[in-house]
């Protein structure tokens, strides 16, 4: 059992906290939120791993981690599901990273849409990022649900590693549909992944205009897709 305090604050003490407690909210409500989400399930460790050091360059690439917000997401194994807390420090979310070890397990890219979803009406997000290589579920639904993110105004950012058929035909129909964008790599492309990373942080702290102002070859190919 917990010890109990050793005496009550008084109301001084009790007000200070309070308002601690707001200022913290005030701030973390201020930055940019974006969740940044991973299939985890076996055949993503390779990619896992680099993801796990390409994703501090989101922060670098950004206006800084003062202005932005990730959550990490993740599914694997049997119906097994992650989303972690708020962070805003590149190194916090690589040190979670690396505690995760990649699990068999079918895709649950409609649970986390739906996740996406609800963070959005709590609290905006600016855009939701996605990597994965497979796809195991209706397109239909997906798409239904990257509708619904399109119309309150959610992107989505869809980065498929290989270039399965109709997973690539399910990834562009959700990106068009959400207003977001779609782009392959490959094994061998770590760099391109990096690109795209950072176009997203910059489109996530500054919009459209922050893409524009630094157009690298990543944030060209998602200001090719962005609606105007």
């Amino acid at each position: 059992m917990a010890r109990p305090p050793s005496r009550k604050a008084n109301s001084t003490e009790i007000a200070r906290f309070l308002g601690t407690s707001r200022a913290i909210s005030t701030v973390a409500q201020q930055r940019a939120r974006l969740i940044f989400a991973i299939d985890a399930t076996a055949s993503r460790q390779p990619t896992w791993d680099r993801a796990s050091h390409l994703q501090q360059d989101m922060f670098r690439t950004g206006t800084g981690a003062t202005n932005l917000s990730l959550q990490l997401c993740y599914y694997r194994g049997f119906h097994d599901f992650f989303a972690s807390d708020w962070l805003g420090d590149g190194t916090a979310l690589a040190s979670l990273m690396e505690r995760v070890a990649c699990e068999g397990g079918q895709t649950q890219i409609g649970r986390l849409l739906r996740h996406a979803l609800q963070q959005h009406r709590e609290l905006p997000l600016r855009a939701m990022v996605f990597i994965g290589d497979a796809m195991e579920e209706s397109p239909d639904t997906l798409c239904q649900l990257a509708g619904e993110c399109g119309m309150r105004k959610l992107p989505l950012f869809l980065f498929q590693e290989g270039d399965q058929y109709d997973v690539r035909q399910c990834f562009q129909q959700m990106a068009k549909l959400s207003g977001g964008a779609w782009a392959r790599f490959d094994s061998s492309s770590a760099q391109r992944l990096a690109e795209l990373l950072g176009a997203v942080a910059r489109f996530a702290s500054g919009g459209r205009a922050a893409l524009e102002n630094n157009p690298t070859e990543g944030a060209k190919l998602l200001l090719q897709q962005l609606k105007p």
